[in-house]
């Protein structure tokens, strides 16, 4: 009697599971948790206008990874589509410049911040009724880089190579970009509210940097850079 009580209470349990998280039409969900953005950069060659460099064969710019608090909202048309939406807070990223190829190596060019709003279409094509609910998605990213400083090192040659006095004051910009973004993710429920999450998604994110300064007008150009990154989130949520 008791192994009989024991199987039906560890089948209640599971049935309950299997009932839980049941996405419905109207259904909002908020999720935060860790998101880690892991840039596979690379960009067209470095020029240096001020110095009459066209852009050197080889060499590129590098972009660092960053750890931030990742938020997604949301809302379901239906038990199988939702529209999400991704948040966060600032994400902020070394920059340098690999120059291998000049034979120069590695050298530090400053660090900017972002922030990764995107908007996608999620896809549960298991149904409402299962407690693993892997999903799909796709949308678009806009990413907005402000806070960019360029690194003292880098004014320090600049200012070497130009013959000035002291280091010049330089300061960096990056077109903000628009592109698309691609995701998988896995809901696990806890109960018919409470739930975690794991995500990984790729986003296409593509930039101009220029690097300036008021009496030397442009230092530094890099086109087309592909910051491209993968990001990975791990979240708890909660269903309204």
């Amino acid at each position: 009697m008791k192994k009989l009580i024991t199987t039906l209470s560890i089948t209640g349990t599971a049935l309950f599971a299997l009932q839980a998280q049941a996405w419905e039409p109207g259904d909002m969900i908020v999720r935060a948790g860790v998101a880690t953005v892991s840039p596979d950069a690379g960009s067209d060659g470095i020029a240096i206008p001020a110095l009459g460099i066209d852009p050197i064969s080889g060499t590129s710019v590098d972009v660092g990874d960053d750890t931030q608090l990742g938020l997604t909202f949301t809302y379901m048309y239906t038990s199988n589509f939702g529209v999400e939406v991704l948040a966060s807070t600032p994400f902020t990223h070394s920059i340098s410049a690999d120059l291998n190829a000049a034979g120069l190596g590695v050298a530090p060019v400053g660090e900017t911040s972002h922030l990764p709003p995107t908007i996608s279409a999620v896809w549960y094509p298991i149904g409402s009724k299962a407690p693993f609910k892997p999903y799909l998605g796709a949308g678009l990213n806009y990413t907005m880089f402000f806070d960019t400083s360029v690194s003292p090192v880098l004014e320090g040659v600049v200012g070497g190579l130009a013959g000035l006095p002291e280091a010049p004051q330089l300061d960096m910009d990056l077109e903000d970009s628009l592109g698309l973004a691609l995701q998988a993710g896995l809901d696990y429920a806890i109960d018919d509210a409470w739930h975690v999450n794991a995500s990984i998604r790729w986003v296409d994110i593509n930039t101009d940097a220029t690097i300036t300064n008021k009496a030397l007008g442009k230092v530094i150009t890099v086109n087309n850079v592909e910051i491209d990154p993968w990001v990975y989130q791990v979240n708890i949520g909660y269903k309204f």
